[in-house]
Order: structure tokens, then sequence, then C-alpha cells
């Protein structure tokens, strides 16, 4: 994996972010000094041609684009796994069953600089992980296991990064803490707390990702921070949050 058009703020933090449009996107990764991963949504295209044609469009603002479901919908895997394939976007956001796959097709078309996340979902059980977060598992009895067992799973197909989803704000933080101390523990380089973050509350979710050493945190911080008239991501909103993570430092 190469790193090198991805800014981490002092190497440890990027904020993923959505953008209305390709200058918001700029807008955004600007007022976070580069320190940013925008966000393009799959399920907002009749067609993966179609977002693939906007992807570039971002990629002529911004150098790395993050590929994103929908609200974690399963159904957009292929759709996220083909777009993100063809852009190598620099980032592409999976469902846990599909994101070895999504690996294997990054590296089949000579992708070098897109990492893949796979979703684990919270199961009110510190150290247990929903896995079935697929368009067919999501229906059948949940699968629950050992974090570190699905974590040594992801390592094993080549996946870098776990999304632990939907964190409801600071609702799974206790999950979210045994999450964190795994991935540090076994090696996995990311780990992207999702769901309810703000700018208000996003330093108390990374401040638990860095005390237990994870090596990349990319929060995703998304509705909190767009204006609901226009849809743009509010780039002062951004700069609260970029602020509240300086502070950790």
């Amino acid at each position: 994996m190469n790193w090198s058009k991805f800014h981490f703020y002092k190497g440890r933090v990027a904020v993923n972010f959505l953008a209305r449009d390709p200058q918001n996107a700029k807008e955004v990764y600007t007022a976070m000094d580069g320190n940013a991963i925008i966000g393009l949504l799959s399920s907002q295209f009749d067609t993966t041609e179609a977002a693939i044609e906007m992807g570039k469009a971002y990629l002529a603002e911004i150098p790395v684009l993050s590929i994103g479901l929908g609200n974690g919908d399963p159904k957009q895997w292929h759709a996220v796994a083909e777009i993100a394939s063809s852009l190598d976007s620099g980032h592409a956001n999976q469902v846990f069953p599909a994101a070895g796959y999504t690996k294997g097709m990054l590296d089949a078309r000579k992708c070098e600089s897109t990492f893949v996340n796979a979703l684990v979902r919270p199961t009110g059980t510190p150290g247990l992980v929903e896995i079935s977060t697929g368009p067919n598992s999501q229906d059948q009895e949940k699968a629950l296991v050992a974090v570190e067992t699905a974590i040594a799973m992801l390592k094993e197909v080549g996946v870098s990064s776990v999304k632990f989803f939907h964190m409801k704000g600071l609702t799974h933080l206790e999950e979210l803490k045994v999450v964190a101390e795994a991935s540090a523990k076994l090696g996995m380089p990311v780990i992207e707390p999702t769901g309810g973050i703000t700018p208000e509350n996003v330093a108390e979710i990374v401040k638990v990702c860095l005390d237990a050493g994870v090596e990349r945190i990319v929060p995703h911080i998304y509705g909190s921070v767009i204006d609901k008239e226009t849809g743009k991501t509010n780039t002062d909103l951004v700069k609260k949050a970029y602020q509240e993570i300086q502070n950790l430092f």
C-alpha cells in the first residue's frame, strides 16, 4: 500500500467528510490542511459509469477519494469495488464479507494507492462484533465473533482497516476501545469509527483510538457538518472538528 497521497495530522488522524461537489471537496480538504479523505457515495448514482466520471472530477481537485456505500448499504458492495478499482481512488468502504473480494479486484487492476475497510457492527458486548454485514448475511442469524478473530480474518485477505459502524455518537465507546486495542495488538493499520460523530464528540472518540495505539485513525463526520439548505459541508464546522483533534496532541 502506497500512502504517499494521504496526509494524516501528526501522522495519525485524517477525517472522512462528504462534499456536495468537487469544489466543496477542495474547500473541505483545504480547511483540514489536507488531513482529510473526502467521500463519494456510490448510492447517489444510477450507474457505476456515472460515479466513475464524477470521481474523476473530484480527483482533479483532491488527491484521494473515499468511495462509500451510503449509510452502510450492503447492496452497494459491488459498485464500490468497481468504482474504487477503476479510479485507484485511495479508499474503499466495504461490508465485511466483500472486503477481501474488493482487495483482490484492486490488486488485479494494479491499484497500489487504495486501502479497503471492512464494516463491523457493535453488539452491545465489548469484545464481540457482528460481521454478517453483507446483503444476504444481514438477514440471517447474526454472526457475532470475537473482535480479534474478525481482525485476523481481515488481515488474512489484505484488508488494512476496520470500520466500526454505527457508533451512535458515544454510545458504543467502550466497545470501540476494545476494537482499537485489538487493532493495535494485531497490527491492523487503520480504524474508522463512524456514525453520529460531531465536532463536539470527535476528540473523545479519537482519543480512545490514540490511547489504544492504533497507527492511523479515520473518524467519519457526515451529517453534523452538512448545511441542510445548501447540501454543502460547512468548512467552519470542519475547522472546529479539526481544532478539537489538534488539541489532543
